[in-house]
């Protein structure tokens, strides 16, 4: 699993300027849910980007989920997003 998010992590990295980044799965805390899938993460990113704070939140959340587009299709459900 910290793999996959290490994967992550480089990808925004290699895309985004920023200066702190975290990922935390918070699966655990859906596994009841009536929409929860077995192998589909939920994860927070707490990100701390000059960048992305210069922007318009919607447009921030855009660029981030551009990254993520391809994840949503293999191992990811939902994905909490914190800016700094």
């Amino acid at each position: 699993m910290s793999l996959y998010i290490n994967q992550i992590k480089k990808k925004i990295k290699n895309k985004i300027k920023l200066e702190k980044i975290e990922i935390i799965d918070n699966s655990y805390a859906h596994r009841g849910h009536k929409s929860f899938q077995k192998g589909k993460l939920h994860l927070i990113l707490e990100i701390r980007s000059n960048y992305l704070n210069g922007l318009k939140r919607l447009e921030a959340e855009r660029i981030l989920m551009k990254i993520f587009k391809d994840e949503f299709q293999e191992k990811l459900h939902a994905l909490e997003i914190r800016l700094k």
